[in-house]
């Protein structure tokens, strides 16, 4: 976990770095006509950077090098003294982060949040730097929302497909032949041995959260800005799903050894008792934030070393970053597939340790 952690902790870390001057020159330490060629390319890359993290609510497919965007709208849907519904493009889009006028409301679009505002699209800054104007109830389709939508719609027809063939014959056809062998290993390899005889009651849990994250990860390799599992709301809820299961799934010895640890004396047991009931919180939190933080740290390092092509502009520069670009994407690649196997491993571990029966303590008492 620290090394995850000291990853994402160096790629921010190089973010900062590259664009510290022009940092100063916007608190007033460096008068900003003095930004050298350098500085602003910094700049230009850290706020490409910090957009490709962000959800958005239209699909961008490239930037021309004019600074326009080609892609597609995306559906805008709030709510505020009503439903409110429009097309990012239409008039009442958030074009250019200019302010929108809706039934006689202004609104405006901060880092792909919504706020509302004045007339003039005034927003109140606090201490924390982020706005704090009222912000409508956002239900819009965003990229990162349609991206689940489409990544469930295709698994749905994939393995619906694949259930199918299975009726007419046992040998796999198709894409079952490359997406069998991984149904087998998360059986044999992940359910068996960390739930036990009770693995067939969760391998549909844990096959759909297994392929999910995973087309989900290599999507996110693609160069589209999408970044579902480095969003931290997903990796949340995806946990939630995890610790929803293993709670009401739990038995009785499960929630014996959280509130009344059996074979050690009762001043332990009262100390015990809150470190595990902690405990329940933190294995959901691990989850969490192992799969944002190496999703995350990914696209910043790569991002990164492109951007210092266009920082120092040199041939060294123009041989190296690239050589170390595709060494890190190749193993973002791999990162894809042992981020997938590794949520799914933990939330087995935790699934059958809620289930589990201690045998062995009902005959020693005997």
């Amino acid at each position: 976990m620290f090394k995850k952690f000291a990853v994402l902790f160096y790629s921010i870390f190089v973010l900062n770095l590259v664009s510290a001057q022009h940092g100063e020159a916007a608190a007033g330490t460096v008068p900003a006509q003095e930004l050298s060629e350098k500085d602003k390319a910094s700049k230009e890359n850290k706020e490409f950077i910090d957009h490709h993290l962000l959800d958005a609510h239209d699909f961008t497919l490239m930037v021309d090098k004019d600074g326009h965007h080609i892609g597609f709208p995306l559906p805008v849907i709030f709510y505020d003294n009503g439903i409110h519904a429009f097309m990012s493009n239409s008039k009442e889009g958030f074009m250019h982060g200019e302010t929108t006028e809706v039934d006689g409301s202004y609104y405006k679009l901060h880092h792909e949040k919504i706020f509302k505002t004045d007339a003039a699209g005034t927003l109140t800054l606090g201490e924390d730097g982020f706005p704090t104007n009222e912000r409508p109830l956002d239900l819009s389709i965003t990229k990162s929302v349609l991206i689940l939508l489409l990544v469930s719609v295709f698994m749905l027809v994939l393995f619906a497909g694949m259930a199918k063939s299975y009726k007419k014959s046992v040998v796999p056809t198709g894409a079952a032949r490359f997406l069998e062998p991984l149904i087998i290993f998360v059986r044999d390899e992940v359910a068996i041995p960390n739930i036990g005889h009770k693995y067939k009651r969760f391998m549909g849990y844990l096959l759909t959260v297994f392929f999910f994250i995973l087309f989900l990860n290599v999507l996110g390799l693609m160069p589209f800005g999408i970044n579902v599992t480095g969003n931290i709301t997903m990796t949340f809820f995806l946990a939630i799903l995890t610790y929803l299961i293993t709670t009401f799934s739990a038995n009785k010895d499960y929630w014996k050894h959280i509130f009344w640890m059996p074979g050690v004396p009762v001043p332990m047991k009262l100390i015990m008792l809150p470190i595990e009931l902690l405990g329940t919180i933190t294995k959901p939190f691990a989850l969490m934030i192992r799969l944002f933080a190496n999703m995350t740290a990914g696209h910043i390092v790569v991002m990164s070393l492109i951007g210092l092509i266009y920082v120092f502009k040199n041939f060294a520069a123009g041989v190296a970053f690239p050589f170390l670009t595709l060494v890190i994407y190749l193993l973002e690649v791999l990162v894809a597939f042992l981020q997938a196997y590794i949520f799914t491993m933990l939330s087995a571990l935790f699934i059958g340790m809620a289930v589990q029966e201690h045998e062995h303590e009902h005959h020693a008492a005997h």
